[in-house]
């Protein structure tokens, strides 16, 4: 049997943004060898832990929201977007739930931003203003190959996708964020950064027999390659280890 692999709707607020976005991270699930269980953002606590106990491990998908920054500790930047609290709540369950019996996390984009935050990290609210980035990070779908990230010799990223970087150990990558993950969050570490300013691009759990990693790209975009596709596949595997003890 699949491991069965939960994920919210990416955005309450925005019915269009979420019925075009989620079917790519469907598509990752599956490609990686999961089944995808939809989270609905308009159910209880309670539905959404009864789904939970069905489920092997969490995807935290994007957003065209922004954390509320109170959940951090800052003052809200001029730029930060519309906070979706249904999406917000939904992240934070299964969060607690993945991290209360070792789920595998994997978080992309705005989902490795929520992880950081659930982790007691930070953000950096608008990169443009606050980093002065040469990088254009919201470059978005218009532009496949935005900037590389360099990836850490030896995390457990670097295993995932070590056939698929170059000498330099980089990776071209799509780009479509304004914040990034500023302080790191407990039990995690910086595991890939944009080369050319330092923005932070991956984290991952310090466990080594947990399975926690967030990146700050879209693999879910970009199936047609390998290494896109490694993500998911790494991903579910970690899953089938879950669901193997659950059976």
């Amino acid at each position: 049997m699949k491991p069965r692999v939960a994920i919210p709707v990416p955005h309450s607020l925005d019915p269009d943004y979420a019925k075009r976005a989620l079917p790519q991270y469907l598509q990752g699930i599956e490609a990686g060898g999961g089944t995808p269980v939809v989270i609905a953002l308009d159910l209880s606590p309670d539905e959404i832990a009864k789904k939970l106990a069905e489920c092997d491990a969490v995807l935290l998908p994007g957003s065209r929201a922004d954390i509320d920054p109170s959940k951090y500790g800052e003052p809200r930047h001029p730029r930060t977007a519309e906070t979706d609290a249904r999406r917000d709540m939904a992240d934070e369950l299964l969060l607690q739930d993945a991290y209360n019996v070792r789920k595998p996390i994997l978080g992309i984009c705005y989902g490795m931003q929520m992880l950081n935050v659930y982790q007691t990290g930070t953000l950096v609210q608008d990169i443009p203003e606050q980093v002065k980035s040469p990088i254009n990070h919201s470059a978005g779908r218009a532009v496949p190959k935005a900037h590389s990230v360099a990836v850490e010799a030896k995390s457990k990223l670097a295993g995932i996708l070590g056939p698929y970087l170059d000498a330099r150990g980089e990776l071209v990558v799509n780009s479509s964020h304004h914040q990034a993950a500023a302080e790191v969050g407990t039990a995690l570490r910086v595991v890939a950064r944009c080369p050319d300013d330092q923005v932070i691009e991956a984290v991952e759990g310090v466990d080594p027999e947990h399975f926690v990693l967030g990146v700050q790209w879209h693999p879910e975009r970009t199936l047609e390659e390998p290494a896109s596709v490694e993500i998911f596949r790494r991903f579910i595997q970690a899953a089938t280890a879950v669901a193997s003890r659950k059976s």
